[in-house]
């Protein structure tokens, strides 16, 4: 488990990190979700131990990761793909950092099959793809057989395949108990991927929520509702607090009824319906609806008037 209570970083007069409190459950996937700039790289280091905070704690199953004896075995991270000397073969640079860790010599082959690196394992990292190097940091990360897994921005470089075994991964270490605590940029993946959701903005806590509450949290629903006879079901459903857009011949939306009420009205009227559909936001327009004012920078649209 992770527990962050009341975390601060400042750097001069910048506030990175603005009283952060929340708690990272095991045996679910949480994701870390914020604008660039929003202090999530920051968080996780503190998690770490590899910033010193400001003020407040952050802790790993009970205390700072600094004070475990076995910090490995406690909690792997995959903070940035690219730290690994150039020089080394994927096989020894996990053989050294288990040798200096006390992880025996067999886990390295066993994390080198988990993450499909064995074709290369003997190959210099220098000549690695960016996904290949991805694979590598993610094993890194499995070589103490944490209880809890940091991954920052895990499926970066990764193709198809890869996002999917990732995606997978995770799913699976959380259902063995584990806590997976993972940031991406990718709302598509995390919307398939995590269960709760953590959000910041401008160093501050936006969210602590599950998946379907951030995304109802976002805006309203709405019911895309087509019938052969919209108009009088447009007439009977309007009305003080419900909006009603025209789409197209006999397609409506309605904000402000849910489908169930619409089709009732409709059932009570005579008037038939033959399509009553529940549109949800994504968790991306959710996130971006939510993190509007805490974006660090706006771009222009392109061919905006000047």
């Amino acid at each position: 488990m992770i527990e962050v209570h009341d975390l601060t970083k400042r750097y001069g007069d910048k506030t990175a990190v603005d009283g952060l409190t929340f708690t990272v459950k095991p045996g679910i996937v949480t994701g870390f979700l914020g604008p660039n700039g929003s202090g999530k790289s920051t968080t996780m280091r503190m998690i770490l131990g590899l910033d010193r905070p400001t003020s407040g704690t952050a802790t790993v199953n009970g205390r700072p990761y600094a004070e475990h004896a076995d910090p490995m075995f406690q909690a792997g991270a995959l903070l940035d793909a690219k730290a690994v000397h150039t020089g080394r073969t994927a096989y020894h640079h996990l053989l050294a950092l288990a040798a200096t860790t006390g992880i025996a010599k067999s886990r390295v082959d066993e994390v080198i099959d988990i993450v499909g690196l064995h074709e290369v394992a003997r190959k210099r990292v220098g000549g690695f793809s960016l996904g290949m190097g991805q694979r590598l940091g993610i094993a890194s990360a499995l070589l103490g057989d944490p209880e809890v897994v940091i991954l920052d921005e895990p499926t970066n470089g990764l193709d198809p395949e890869g996002v999917l075994w990732i995606r997978n991964l995770m799913r699976g270490l959380a259902e063995q108990g584990r806590t997976v605590f993972v940031s991406s940029h990718l709302m598509s993946e995390m919307a398939l991927t995590a269960e709760h959701l953590i959000v910041i903005g401008k160093g501050r806590l936006i969210a602590d929520v599950s998946v379907s509450g951030f995304i109802e949290s976002a805006s309203n629903e709405s019911v895309r509702v087509r019938s052969p006879h919209a108009n009088a079901l447009h007439d009977l459903i309007a009305g003080p607090g419900t909006t009603v857009l025209s789409l197209d011949r006999g397609l409506f939306e309605v904000s402000g009824l849910s489908a169930e009420e619409i089709g009732d009205r409709a059932a009570a009227a005579g008037i038939p319906v033959h399509e009553l559909t529940v549109i949800r936001p994504s968790l991306e327009e959710a996130f971006m609806e939510l993190t509007k004012d805490a974006v660090e920078y706006q771009s222009a649209m392109i061919g905006a008037s000047r």
